[in-house]
């Protein structure tokens, strides 16, 4: 190995998405989906029989109609994220040629499946793995699940290679710069609202109880963001949308604000959900349609969603300087690795 270039294997993994807008498409992905003990924690046995008996023979009809309006050639997940790893290649074309560097996109339901870009490193054995989620607030419900599959990959391996993680990016300045130039360019086209929405996807009070960081760090982004807006107390709030199941969930809840806020009078929102890199079936289906019902419905008029940094030129810099910072890391150990 003497001489030879280290070779370095990126993953860039989202959550995941059905192969196709169909009920039996959408049932395997949901049972794949459901079936994780970090998304669901009832009692395996419990869940067991909700999940056969409750979930999986009606909910995927619905599901799959509500993927359907959003489709394209493929999921908009998909095509996203397939996008930002081209991009990402484009940015790092010219950099670090000291690496046989390889970007792959991952999903940790669904496919690309990221135990099966996991599995092809057993063939393929890399120096150093840098798995990047993109997840811009860690929560264990969804970047833990990447971590897991490592984990359970590396049980298995007897040549194992150097490993980072990035946990997540919530407070970079670019991020945050990003996001808020997004709401800037929004309203440039369209205005500004009376009030800023900003919604998160929601976790159960009780993981948050119990540790998970993820809605400090959701109010923290949403705090930095308005701050960069130079918005009043008055003029943005943060919430939480997509509960599921009977539980408490972090609060505020999305469709409660945009009810409360519709019938005290308030004629025009804006939203957007900076826990997104991608727009999905989540921000183009319940944030922008059934949450515009909810807020007219309750008296407010004007209403528009903000989509998410999908490929947007900031976001691509962004994505792309954090893999940066790894490799330039990594640069001088596994150099003098090789030649030991």
């Amino acid at each position: 190995m003497s001489g030879s270039k280290p070779k370095i294997m990126v993953i860039v993994a989202n959550l995941g998405t059905p192969d196709a807008p169909t009920v039996q498409a959408v049932r395997q992905f949901l049972k794949q989906f459901l079936s994780d003990q970090r998304v669901i924690e009832i009692p395996a046995f419990l869940w067991k029989i909700i999940l056969y008996c409750f979930v999986l023979p009606f909910r995927p009809k619905y599901v799959s109609k509500a993927y359907a309006q959003v489709w394209n050639e493929d999921s908009p997940m998909r095509e996203i994220l397939f996008k930002q790893v081209e991009l990402i290649k484009e940015k790092l074309a010219d950099h670090h040629h000291d690496f046989e560097l390889k970007i792959v996109p991952a999903m940790t339901y669904g496919n690309p499946s990221i135990h099966k870009v996991l599995e092809d490193l057993t063939h393929n054995p890399q120096d150093h793995v840098i798995l990047f989620p993109l997840f811009p607030q860690y929560s264990a419900t969804s970047t833990g699940p990447l971590y897991d599959a490592v984990s359970k990959w590396v049980l298995k391996q007897r040549n194992l290679p150097g490993l980072t993680v990035l946990r997540d990016y919530y407070q970079h300045p670019m991020y945050i710069e990003a996001i808020a130039q997004s709401v800037l360019n929004y309203q440039a086209k369209h205005g500004k609202p009376e009030k800023l929405l900003m919604s998160f996807h929601g976790i159960p009070q009780p993981y948050a109880d119990k540790g998970d960081p993820y809605a400090d760090r959701c109010r923290e982004t949403a705090a930095q963001v308005a701050a960069r807006l130079g918005l009043n107390a008055n003029e943005w709030a943060i919430s939480f949308q997509s509960r599921f199941g009977k539980q408490e969930w972090v609060k505020p809840y999305t469709d409660q604000t945009l009810m409360d806020w519709g019938s005290q009078g308030i004629k025009s929102v804006q939203v957007l959900s900076p826990a997104f890199s991608a727009d999905c079936l989540e921000t183009l289906e319940e944030l922008a349609v059934e949450n515009e019902e909810t807020f007219q419905n309750a008296g407010g008029q004007a209403y528009a969603y903000i989509p998410a940094l999908n490929t947007d030129e900031l976001h691509i810099q962004l994505l792309s300087q954090c893999i940066e910072a790894q490799l330039n890391a990594l640069k001088f150990n596994l150099s003098h690795s090789q030649d030991s």
